[in-house]
C-alpha cells in the first residue's frame, strides 16, 4: 500500500508562482489564496493570532500559530516599514537622519496576514520561494533565458554595530543582563540576522 504523504510533501509541491505579489523587489504571497489553498488541502488546519509583543527600543513583534494534523507551528515577525525599518508607536528618526513613521493599526494588521504566509510556509506551502528557487521540487520550467530571481522577505533584518537599531539593541541587551548571551540572542535572533561581529559585541555589552 502506497504510503500517505505528509502535510509538507503534499503542501510543498504546489505551484504558487501565480499567486504572489511584488512590491519593492520582494515576493509575497496572497494571504487569501495560501489559507485557501491550505485549507482545501487540509481540512483540519487552524490558525491562532498571538499578542503582539511591543519593546520601546525594538518596536512590534506579530505572532502565529498554525496547527495542521495535530502538529503545531508558531511564527512571528516585525512590522516595518517599506524600508525594512522598525516601526514603533510613534516617529522616531532612524539612520542617516531618516524619519521613521510610527506604525498605525493597519500596518500591524498587514504584518500580522504576512506571519501567518510565512507561518504556513513552514508546513511547505510556498517554501522553495523562501528558498530562492523558482517552482517546487519535482518541477521543471522551459530553458527560457529567466528573469533575476525576486527577493524574499524573510522578516529579519541584518544587525551591524552603530546601525539605526544598535543603540535600541544595546538598551535591550543591557536591561535584560541577567538573562545572559544565549537567551538575549535568541530574542534577537528573531528579529535580526546578526554575524559574529555583532554577537561578539553583544558578550562584551554583557562583561
Amino acid at each position: 500500500m502506497e504510503k500517505k504523504k505528509s502535510v509538507f510533501d503534499r503542501l510543498s509541491a504546489i505551484n504558487v508562482n501565480e499567486h504572489v505579489e511584488k512590491k519593492s523587489n520582494l515576493t509575497y504571497l496572497s494571504w487569501a489564496w495560501a489559507w485557501s489553498v491550505t485549507k482545501k488541502e487540509c481540512p483540519d488546519a487552524t490558525y491562532k493570532i498571538l499578542p503582539t509583543d511591543y519593546d520601546d527600543s525594538l518596536g512590534f513583534m506579530c505572532q502565529t500559530e498554525v496547527t495542521i494534523e495535530g502538529e503545531t507551528l508558531g511564527m512571528w515577525l516585525p512590522v516595518m516599514d517599506g524600508a525594512n525599518r522598525s516601526m514603533k508607536k510613534g516617529e522616531y528618526t532612524g539612520k542617516y537622519g531618516k524619519t521613521v513613521d510610527g506604525a498605525t493599526t493597519f500596518d500591524i494588521n498587514k504584518t500580522i496576514m504576512r506571519c501567518l504566509v510565512k507561518n504556513l510556509a513552514m508546513f511547505g506551502l510556498g517554501i522553495y520561494i523562501y528558498a530562492g528557487e523558482d517552482v517546487p521540487e519535482g518541477e521543471t520550467i522551459a530553458p527560457t533565458p529567466a528573469p533575476a530571481k525576486a527577493k524574499v522577505s524573510t522578516g529579519l533584518i541584518d544587525l551591524s554595530v552603530d546601525d539605526s537599531n544598535w543603540n535600541g539593541v544595546v538598551k535591550y541587551a543591557k536591561d535584560n543582563k541577567a538573562l545572559g548571551f544565549d537567551k538575549i540572542g535568541q530574542q534577537l535572533g528573531r528579529k535580526y540576522n546578526m554575524n559574529n561581529e555583532v554577537k561578539q559585541a553583544i558578550v562584551n555589552l554583557l562583561k
